[in-house]
């Protein structure tokens, strides 16, 4: 018997390979895959490896209602800050766990969730994803500890300036070994 040129698997395959080149399906795809890539939960930077903040000056930015925030009104804080932009998808798969997360810990964390695309973009996606916490844009340059060239990049700091976690990549921030370090930090003196 001759085999078939065109089995299952192999539709399959075209299909999804053809999913993946419209720009339309594209991007949801991506996203429903680092949604599984971000279940995991980040690591804590031991003690002894981390950095801290050589200062908190000369750090601006804008909230999309166009408030202004100095970087050093976050100093003695607990601080979440996350770059990102609405076309990453992995940046997208973890937005729901920090959405949650912020839902919790709002009052006791400062989260800056930081894109250098236009207001409008920023404004439009969150209306779309109804999320809750606060998007910002920087009017200058972040602090050199906090340059980086991929996104989502993430850094947690604690209220003496030490950097925490460092997590590039999509991660799941709603998780109970997150929470436990966020409530640690935010009970540290």
């Amino acid at each position: 018997m001759k085999k078939p040129k065109f089995s299952t698997s192999n539709i399959i395959f075209v299909i999804v390979i053809g999913l993946m080149i419209i720009p339309q399906t594209r991007q949801p795809i991506q996203v429903f895959l680092q949604k599984g890539l971000a279940m995991i939960s980040p690591s804590e930077i031991s003690v002894d490896k981390r950095e801290t903040l050589k200062s908190y000056d000369n750090w601006n930015l804008v909230d999309s209602k166009g408030n202004a925030f100095d970087f050093k009104q976050a100093e003695g804080k607990v601080v979440f800050i996350n770059f990102w932009a609405t076309w990453c998808p992995p940046c997208i798969a973890e937005m729901p766990s920090i959405d949650e997360l912020y839902a919790d810990y709002k009052d006791d964390v400062i989260f800056l969730l930081v894109s250098n695309e236009k207001a409008e973009t920023i404004s439009g996606f969150q209306s779309k994803n109804e999320f809750n916490f606060e998007f910002y844009q920087s009017v200058t340059n972040a602090p050199a500890q906090f340059q980086t060239n991929s996104i989502p990049q993430t850094y947690l700091i604690d209220k003496q300036g030490s950097i925490v976690m460092d997590k590039s990549g999509a991660a799941n921030w709603n998780s109970d070994k997150v929470r436990k370090v966020l409530d640690d930090l935010i009970a540290a003196e």
